[in-house]
C-alpha cells in the first residue's frame, strides 16, 4: 500500500475532528482575551497586575516585588523545559510507532499503517512546540518587565515613577497572556492524543478540553474570589 492509499484511510470524520480541535483552540483563546461583559480570569488578573505596579511605586523596599517576578519566571521556565522534553518524546514516538501498534493489537484492533500513527501524532507535536515558543517568549517578556521595574525611581514623587511602573505592568500582562496561551496549547496537545483512538475520541477530548478551559476562566472559584471586592 503506497502513501496515497494509506492516507485514504483517514475519513471525513477525521478531518472534521481535526478542524474542531484547531477551531476550538482559536475560539476559546479569543473568547478568553476578548470576553465582553463577562470577564475571564485572565482579564481580571490583568487589572490586578496594574494595581500591583501602582502599589509597587509606593513600596519600600521592593524585595517582595522582585521575588514575585522571580517566581513567575521560574514557573515559566519549568513549563518551557517540560514542553521541550515532551516534544522530544513525541518525535521519538513518531520515529518508532511499534509501541502504538502493540497497544492497538492488544485492544483487539487490526494492524494500522505506521504512517497513520505518525500523522495523528503531528498535531500533538505542533501544539507542544507552540506551547514551548509561548513559554519562551513569556520568559523573555517577564525579563523585560524586571528591567523596567528596576528602572522605576525609588522616589514616588518622581514624574517618571508611575509611567514606568505602568509600562512594567503592561509587559507583565503580555508575559502572563503568553504564559496562558502556552498552558492552553498544552491542554489541547493532551486532547490531540485522543486522535489515536479515532475521530470520535478526538471530538470527545476536544469538547472536554474546551469545557475545562472555559470553566476555569469563567466559572471557577478563583474567578469568584477575584470578583469579590469585599
Amino acid at each position: 500500500m503506497d502513501t496515497l492509499a494509506r492516507l485514504t484511510l483517514l475519513t471525513p470524520y477525521d478531518a472534521a475532528a481535526l478542524l474542531l480541535l484547531v477551531l476550538g483552540y482559536w475560539a476559546i483563546g479569543w473568547r478568553i482575551e476578548h470576553p465582553g461583559r463577562r470577564p475571564s480570569v485572565t482579564v481580571l488578573m490583568a487589572e490586578y497586575r496594574r494595581d500591583w505596579m501602582r502599589e509597587f511605586v509606593q513600596r519600600d523596599p521592593r524585595i517582595f516585588d522582585a521575588q514575585i517576578v522571580a517566581s513567575l519566571r521560574q514557573g515559566t521556565s519549568f513549563f518551557a523545559s517540560t514542553c521541550l522534553l515532551a516534544v522530544g518524546g513525541v518525535l521519538a514516538l513518531i520515529g518508532n510507532t511499534e509501541p502504538l501498534q502493540g497497544v492497538a493489537e492488544g485492544l483487539g484492533g487490526g494492524p494500522i499503517p505506521a504512517l497513520l500513527w505518525q500523522i495523528k501524532l503531528v498535531p500533538v507535536a505542533l501544539f507542544l512546540t507552540h506551547a514551548f515558543l509561548k513559554f519562551v517568549w513569556a520568559q523573555r517578556v517577564f525579563g523585560y518587565c524586571s528591567v523596567m521595574m528596576a528602572a522605576v525611581p525609588n522616589d514616588p514623587a518622581d514624574p517618571r515613577a508611575l509611567p514606568r511602573a505602568l509600562q512594567a505592568a503592561e509587559l507583565n500582562i503580555r508575559a502572563a497572556w503568553n504564559f496562558n496561551r502556552g498552558l492552553r496549547a498544552m491542554y489541547f496537545a493532551l486532547g490531540a492524543v485522543a486522535w489515536l483512538l479515532g475521530p470520535l475520541g478526538l471530538i470527545a477530548a476536544t469538547l472536554a478540553v474546551l469545557w475545562l478551559v472555559w470553566s476555569r476562566e469563567f466559572a471557577s472559584v478563583p474567578r469568584a474570589v477575584l470578583l469579590d471586592e469585599g
